[in-house]
C-alpha cells in the first residue's frame, strides 16, 4: 500500500527534479541560420540535396560548432554534423555563400564551406578516401 510519506518523497522527489534540470537543447543565433537555394544537386559529407532551398544554421553546442541543414519548411533534418571555422578569404565577394569543391562530372557537387553572415565560415568535414 502507499503511504502518505512515500507519496510525498516521491513528488518531492519528482519536483527537486524538474527544478534542477538543465537544458540540453542548442541554442540558434538568428545570425546563424541563413535560407540558401540550388538549382540543381549538391552534396554534404554523406548526403545528396536536391535542387531547392534548404536552411542552414549554426549550432553553439559546448563551444563546437554544429552545422544543421533542414528543409525549407523545417520539417525533415537532411545534415547535423561538426564542421571546422574558417576565415573569410579577403577576395571572397561578399553576397558568396556558399564554396564547392572540386568534383568528377556528373556527380553532385560537393558543398565545401557555408559563409554566414558576419561571422566564420564553417568548413565541412568529408571522410578521407
Amino acid at each position: 500500500m502507499f503511504s502518505r510519506k512515500r507519496l510525498l518523497t516521491a513528488l518531492g522527489g519528482v519536483i527537486l527534479g524538474l527544478a534542477t534540470t538543465v537544458s540540453i537543447g542548442a541554442g540558434v543565433n538568428d545570425n546563424d541560420t541563413m535560407y540558401v537555394s540550388f538549382n540543381q544537386p549538391v552534396a554534404l559529407p554523406g548526403v545528396s540535396l536536391g535542387s531547392g532551398t534548404y536552411i542552414f544554421e549554426r549550432l553553439d553546442i559546448h563551444a563546437h560548432s554544429v552545422v544543421r541543414v533542414l528543409s525549407r519548411d523545417r520539417k525533415m533534418v537532411h545534415y547535423t554534423a561538426y564542421t571546422y571555422a574558417v576565415d573569410r578569404p579577403a577576395d571572397l565577394r561578399r553576397g558568396q555563400v556558399i564554396s564547392f569543391a572540386e568534383t568528377s562530372p556528373n556527380v553532385p557537387q560537393r558543398i565545401a564551406v557555408w559563409w554566414p553572415e558576419d561571422s566564420p565560415g564553417r568548413q565541412f568535414i568529408y571522410p578521407e578516401k
